[in-house]
């Protein structure tokens, strides 16, 4: 859906009074000042001002000027449209290949190769996050990983061992079951919930060994694996009731609340980032919980340790005043020092695939080696390198409600979407082909 023509003209006017802040080549003390934008803010921001300010004392020939930024990705490409960008911008790993399709984004490579920065310093899915057909667009910053978390409490009151949580999806099931409490026809309890927190609804098929693309030409959405996963979701679904599973939904609070629903207490395992300490930390201190790779198909036990991997990165926008000294703040995000300082400050962890003892001694979150290790797997499961990517996960998230209120079955809904999306990647590789 298009944006409406006033939302555009507003962001259009943000757009140059960005660009005008700091249109000052160089400080008082003649350092070249690089504008870089960035959309956090609350503690995430307070981490990367003081990874900035580590920069800027580092040297004394660039001024990194460090300001937020609201719809960063739009209001980025339209600064860029127009010829006006920031030097840096921080983005999704989600709108790398967009970026790099609109040629909205400098390729790194060369940058790169000159500071001695490479793939095998790196976590693989995080860099490979970053590029595009073979060309390299951006730098991660905060990654993250998903685990199944677990109350801890909940299990006791069930019967069920706190410290050992479900290792298989039969066993995931089974304790389900045990954790639920239903009263009369309401549910008051969920031992698990496929629908919550909604955030990677499309992602189900991948948890069972299928994949939403084949790398290539096809959208495979529809194959046996995908749907055998989306046919798991739909069996909760069926056994506790629609109307039932709407009814205890609607009672959940905000995410960012006392009243989620993880941290009161209504669900009892979840799949969720490593960013959740963060908030459990702050709105329920007491809760006793643990983290652990999500499980797997007893079938498929080659599927161990299947997580979703995404990140925050950083860019060069093409028509940037200062590349090459953009760049050196980029390169300083690829070090221990800056990235370690950034990401303990956000409580997450790095992209480096080597850490200093000190940051994981000093990380709060007791179970950040899970995250590190399950990000550095083999079945670390990615953002879909596609153009129409948002399109399509949107398709499956709305594929997902049609199998979850049980109007079409996994097999028609996926189906549909594979159809769609098809002709849909089908036109992105066509104007690809003729781009190049």
């Amino acid at each position: 859906m298009k944006a409406p023509v006033w939302t555009m003209a507003v962001l259009a006017v943000c757009v140059v009074c960005l660009a005008g802040c700091h249109d000052d080549e160089r400080t008082m003390d003649g350092r070249i000042r690089v504008t870089y934008w960035e959309k956090w803010t609350g503690f995430e921001g307070d981490a990367v001002r003081e990874t900035v300010n580590a920069f800027n004392a580092s040297q004394d020939s660039i001024f990194v000027d460090l300001l937020t930024v609201s719809q960063i990705d739009q209001k980025t490409l339209m600064a860029t449209a127009g010829n006006i960008p920031p030097d840096i911008a921080g983005l999704w790993s989600g709108n790398v290949v967009s970026y790099a399709q609109k040629r909205a984004a400098l390729p790194l490579d060369d940058y790169c190769a000159a500071h001695g920065i490479s793939r095998d310093q790196f976590i693989p899915a995080f860099w490979d996050m970053c590029t595009y057909q073979g060309k390299l667009y951006a730098i991660p910053t905060t990654p993250a990983s998903t685990a199944l978390h677990w109350n801890k409490e909940l299990f006791r009151k069930a019967g069920l061992d706190p410290d050992r949580p479900p290792r298989t999806i039969e066993e995931l099931d089974q304790m389900a079951d045990k954790l639920t409490i239903r009263d009369d026809d309401n549910i008051v309890q969920m031992g698990f919930l496929p629908a919550e927190p909604g955030w990677w609804n499309w992602s189900w098929g991948c948890f069972f060994g299928g994949a939403p693309w084949d790398g290539e030409a096809s959208i495979t959405c529809a194959s046996p694996q995908y749907i055998r996963g989306f046919e798991w979701v739909q069996r909760y679904a069926k056994e506790y009731g629609t109307e039932a599973l709407q009814t205890f939904q609607s009672g959940f609070g905000s995410f960012s609340s006392p009243q989620n629903a993880f941290m009161a207490g209504k669900v009892a395992m979840e799949l969720q980032g490593v960013w959740m300490h963060n908030f459990i930390h702050k709105y329920a201190p007491q809760l006793d919980w643990g983290a652990a790779p999500f499980p797997y198909p007893a079938d498929r036990p080659d599927l161990a340790g299947t997580t979703i991997a995404e990140e925050d990165v950083i860019i060069i926008p093409r028509g940037a005043a200062h590349p090459p000294e953009a760049f050196e703040f980029l390169a300083f995000m690829a070090t221990h020092q800056g990235s370690e300082l950034l990401n303990l400050g956000q409580r997450k962890f790095t992209p480096l695939l080597d850490v200093t003892p000190a940051f994981l001694t000093e990380h709060p979150n007791p179970y950040i080696e899970v995250f590190i290790d399950l990000a550095r797997g083999p079945n670390a499961v990615r953002t879909t390198a596609l153009g129409v990517w948002n399109e399509y996960s949107d398709e499956l998230s709305n594929a997902f409600d049609e199998m979850w209120l049980c109007r079409k079955t996994p097999e028609e809904a996926l189906t549909n979407v594979q159809t769609r999306m098809q002709s849909r990647l089908d036109w992105e590789l066509k104007r690809r082909a003729q781009m190049d």
